[in-house]
């Protein structure tokens, strides 16, 4: 006999570790299954260690183009009654991906071992996110794997629908923000101390403005390398700091307090905490377990805390809509919809609907602040203009009142 480490499920979604001996990993699975535990993973002591020191395949990151269209095309594939064999060597074959293929294949040895697709997936945790594992982990267990799917490949491509519509809303503000900046240092570097010299030569005093100008072009001219390396640096170096847990956690609370922001940051983690718990429920994962995989999807940390806080609460027996609304962090309407949804029975309608509408309520905020990026970055741009102009004219009206 040999010892294998187990992970394993309870009926309340919690995890369950430790070690059985058996001839092999077959025989651990059923023993788990006979004391009413689902596993979702069995190694033994030295293969485990052989599997995470000597192969970096693991460590393998799928984009999400290519997790929505292999999620699609393992959906069809399994709706058609392909066994899981089988729908992965069709996978492969048609794969373009250098990287795909190497996971399917490595998914598909295992499964032709007697792996279940859920451990085999497990094991790849950079390529596919715990709302796979657990899903799936459901539909095996349930028998409907295929509708599972189907559900996990309407997320991905919703997810990535919502990236896109949020990415491209923003190209436009970030474009006219960088030709602004080019503009303006071009002006002040290459322009404004051609034309200020000419006026300098005269022997005039010039207009305070002037001066300014000419001041900001000259430390430009000599400093501003130093100066863009400086700014970089305390950049890099910022960002690194706000990567430490405590920094991270109280810079996320202050965008929490910024009226605009807040909204936005709120929006965007609520919308992808409420599309994970609608597909995992909707595929029959214990709450906690989806709470769980909800939580590690929220980039917010302080969110993701008030979402751990509401899992324990829900583990002790609190009605989610109370857990949720318990740390007032979560928008009314969301909570009101989980509550509504956990008293009619329909929790997992109620939540894809909750994730649609605060899906909807981003898109709509995200569009009225570009609608108000533009007017005024026109106009922030034309008085620095106007300013710039104002540099120039009035020395030359000094002029012809001495001239006159």
């Amino acid at each position: 006999m040999a010892a294998f480490e187990y992970e394993a499920l309870d009926e309340r979604g919690r995890t369950q570790k430790g070690v059985a001996t058996a001839d092999s990993a077959r025989q651990v699975r059923q023993q788990l299954r006979e004391q009413g535990l689902t596993p979702t993973r069995v190694d033994t002591a030295e293969g485990k260690s052989r599997k995470e020191g000597g192969s970096r395949i693991g460590r393998i990151r799928l984009s999400v183009a290519d997790l929505t269209i292999i999620t699609r095309q393992f959906a069809t594939l399994i709706g058609s009654d392909l066994t899981v064999e089988e729908t992965l060597r069709a996978l492969i074959a048609q794969s373009e991906s250098e990287k795909v293929k190497k996971i399917l294949t490595r998914i598909r040895a295992m499964v032709m071992e007697g792996t279940s697709l859920t451990e085999a997936i497990g094991a790849f945790p950079d390529a596919f996110p715990g709302i796979y594992r657990a899903s799936v982990l459901a539909g095996e267990a349930s028998g409907k794997l295929a509708v599972v799917l189907e559900r996990l490949a309407d997320f991905t491509e919703a997810r990535q629908a919502l990236s896109q519509r949020v990415g491209v809303a923003l190209i436009y503000p970030v474009i006219l923000m960088v030709m602004a900046f080019s503009i303006v240092m071009f002006l002040f570097i290459y322009v404004v101390p051609k034309v200020v010299k000419v006026f300098q030569d005269t022997g005039q005093d010039l207009p305070v403005i002037t001066q300014v100008f000419i001041a900001m072009t000259d430390y430009l001219q000599q400093y501003g390398l130093v100066t863009l390396v400086i700014l970089i640096a305390v950049g890099v170096a910022t960002t690194f700091f706000l990567r430490l847990p405590k920094p991270q956690y109280q810079f996320h609370g202050l965008l929490l307090r910024i009226p605009g922001i807040r909204r936005l940051s709120r929006g965007l983690n609520t919308a992808r905490m409420a599309r994970t718990l609608a597909i995992m429920v909707g595929s029959g994962v214990p709450l906690l377990t989806a709470m769980k995989a909800s939580r590690d999807v929220i980039t917010n940390r302080v969110l993701r805390r008030a979402m751990a806080t509401a899992t324990d609460e829900v583990r002790e027996g609190v009605s989610l809509g109370k857990a949720l609304g318990r740390s007032k962090l979560y928008p009314p309407i969301l909570v009101q919809m989980v509550s509504s949804g956990e008293a009619s029975g329909k929790l997992g309608e109620m939540l894809d609907k909750a994730a649609s509408t605060q899906e909807r309520e981003l898109e709509a905020r995200i569009a009225v602040m570009v609608g108000i990026f533009e007017p005024v970055m026109i106009l922030v741009m034309g008085g620095i203009v106007m300013l710039i102009v104002l540099a120039i004219l009035l020395p030359i009206f000094d002029i012809n009142q001495l001239v006159q």
